[in-house]
C-alpha cells in the first residue's frame, strides 16, 4: 500500500485543482492520498467525490500555519471539523494575515524597482482561498524577473531577503488543543526542513507530544535521510505516529512528485485510529462537532 499524506491544490499554493490531484495520485499509483491545504478545507468535497471515483482512499487535512516562540511550525491537522468554531476562527486570522501581507511584500518588490502590483499576485492565485508568497512568486515569473518559485524565493521572498515580510501565525500550544476540540489529531509537519530544526528541537518535540501532538512528518524531501532515522528514532521513543508524504504543489514545487514520500501501511493504521479515538472524545464533550473522518472505500 502507498500512502501519500501530505499535498496541496489550487486552493492554497497548488497548481491542480483538489479533483486532478486526485486523479495524478492513482495514476501515480497511490492507495491513499490526504489534501492538506494551507489554513483551508475548500477542497475536501470535489477531492473525495474524485477519491470515490478513482478507487483511492481519501484523509482529509489541512497544514496549519502555526508560531513556536520564536519560529514557524507547520501542523498538518488530519479529520477536523473545519466548522468547530475556534478552529474556524483562528484559521480565519492565519489567512487574513496572508492577505494583509501581500500589500508589504509588494511594496517591498516595488522599492527594489520590480513593477508588480497585488492585481497581478491575485490574477495568478486563481481559486486560491488567499493569496501568498507562492503566488507572489508566480507573479515575478509571469513578469520575467525570475525562472521559478524556488529563484524567487532564494533572491526576495525567504526570511532575510529584502521583500521578505512577516505574518500571524496560530500558537501551536493553542492550536494543538483546537485541533482536538475539533475532532481531529495533529502532525508536525517537516519538522527538520529549511533550518526548522532549531525550533523544534527533540524537547520541543517531546513537550508537544504531551500536550497532544499525535504524530512526526519523518519522511519529507527536505529533509535528509539522518534526519528521518533520526527524527524516526525519536518520534518512537514518544510515541508518535510517524507519517511521511510528497509535499506535492503540482508545477509549482520541483522534486516533490506524488509518492516520493510514502507512509508505512502500519502508521497509516495507527493515525486512522488515533483519529476515530479523538472523533469519538470530541463528540462526548460537544455533540455538535462534526470531524471528518478518512474514506478508504
Amino acid at each position: 500500500m502507498r500512502v501519500d499524506l501530505h499535498t496541496h491544490s489550487h486552493r492554497s499554493d497548488g497548481t491542480d485543482s483538489p479533483a486532478a490531484l486526485v486523479r495524478a495520485a492513482a495514476a501515480a499509483g497511490l492507495d491513499v492520498v490526504a489534501l492538506t491545504d494551507h489554513d483551508a478545507a475548500d477542497g475536501w468535497g470535489a477531492a473525495q467525490r474524485a477519491a470515490g471515483e478513482s478507487g483511492v482512499g481519501f484523509v482529509p487535512g489541512i497544514e496549519v500555519s502555526c508560531s513556536l516562540d520564536d519560529g514557524t511550525v507547520h501542523l498538518l491537522a488530519y479529520g477536523v471539523d473545519p466548522a468547530h468554531p475556534g478552529l474556524a476562527t483562528e484559521l480565519g486570522r492565519v489567512l487574513q494575515g496572508r492577505a494583509r501581507r501581500l500589500p508589504g511584500v509588494v511594496r517591498r518588490l516595488r522599492g527594489l524597482g520590480i513593477e508588480i502590483t497585488e492585481a497581478d499576485v491575485r490574477a495568478v492565485s486563481g481559486e486560491a482561498v488567499a493569496p501568498g508568497r507562492p503566488h507572489v512568486a508566480d507573479a515575478l515569473i509571469g513578469a520575467g524577473v525570475v525562472g521559478d518559485r524556488r529563484e524567487a524565493f532564494v533572491r526576495f521572498l525567504m526570511p532575510g531577503r529584502p521583500a521578505y515580510v512577516p505574518r500571524y501565525g496560530a500558537p501551536l500550544r493553542e492550536m494543538l488543543a483546537l485541533v482536538a476540540a475539533a475532532g481531529g489529531v495533529a502532525v508536525v509537519a517537516h519538522p527538520w526542513s529549511r533550518g526548522s530544526r532549531r525550533v523544534l528541537s527533540p524537547g520541543a518535540l517531546a513537550e508537544l507530544a504531551r500536550l497532544g501532538l499525535t504524530g512526526v512528518e519523518v519522511w519529507h524531501r527536505d529533509q535528509s535521510e539522518r534526519d528521518s532515522r533520526e527524527l524516526s528514532a525519536l518520534a518512537r521513543d514518544l510515541g508518535q505516529v510517524q507519517t511521511g508524504g510528497s509535499d506535492y504543489h503540482g508545477l509549482g514545487k520541483v522534486d516533490h512528485d506524488l509518492g516520493c514520500r510514502t507512509t508505512p501501511p502500519d502508521q497509516l493504521e495507527r493515525l486512522l485510529a488515533a483519529m476515530d479515538s479523538a472523533a469519538q472524545q470530541a463528540r462526548a464533550s460537544d455533540p455538535s462537532v462534526r470531524p471528518a473522518g478518512a474514506d478508504l472505500r
